[in-house]
């Protein structure tokens, strides 16, 4: 998981330690109803044939999966700042035969041309950003969608209740108030707003261990 290279460092890494990497998988999916919440996420994609998917910030690549699995005759596209996860990316992908390519760059400076993709998905990652930072991605997201391509996010947002606000403080402990502001104050559709993305709506939601996880969705128009 990428961050903004403040302080001399060009990302942090999941779960914020680069130790704690081969974990990833393990904690994600036992305390964030990641299967439930990534096949909904998949789903509501709209995925067809011949369509150019961008996973951003892939991580290990679970989700990047998903979608080839979802869609075969679509291409798939993982980029994430880290290289160690990247590798983790790729041996699992490699383990399962799927043709799915994997790149290392920044999501405020992503390495496509504009138009390059029918969808971009992100699940988890938007809360590791600065505010300027998560404007800096969600307009380099608005100029590599095509016209009419579609953003879909998965991200903890405003809690749902008390108990979820409470289990959201050790995500805020984990990440740190300064990038997890915007999401748990409900802010992050408005930013993806801001980008010049249209429709932008939540879909659902699922109260987690650590709180509450919206999923989104917004359109690209055409101009």
């Amino acid at each position: 998981m990428e961050r903004s290279p403040e302080n001399g460092q060009e990302y942090i890494p999941a779960l914020a330690y680069d130790v704690l990497t081969p974990l990833y998988d393990t904690v994600v999916g036992w305390t964030t109803r990641e299967t439930l919440f990534k096949n909904a996420l998949v789903e509501q994609t709209g995925i067809k044939p011949g369509h150019r998917i961008l996973d951003l910030a892939c991580g290990t690549g679970t989700l990047t999966l998903m979608l080839k699995q979802r869609e075969p005759g679509a291409e798939v596209i993982g980029i994430d700042g880290d290289p160690k996860i990247l590798g983790i990316a790729r041996n699992k992908a490699q383990a399962r035969n799927a043709a799915i390519r994997f790149d290392k760059g920044m999501s405020f400076s992503l390495p496509y041309a504009d138009g390059s993709f029918d969808r971009v998905v992100s699940s988890l990652f938007f809360h590791h950003l600065s505010d300027d930072n998560k404007r800096r991605t969600l307009s380099e997201v608005a100029r590599v969608l095509k016209e009419d391509g579609e953003l879909h996010i998965a991200d903890w947002g405003r809690p749902a209740n008390l108990l979820m606000k409470l289990g959201s403080r050790f995500i805020v402990m984990l990440d740190g108030s300064e990038t997890t502001a915007d999401n748990f104050e409900g802010r992050l559709p408005t930013m993806v707003a801001d980008a010049g993305l249209i429709g932008v709506g939540e879909t659902c939601r699922y109260n987690t261990l650590f709180g509450t996880i919206r999923l989104h969705r917004a359109k690209k128009g055409f101009t």
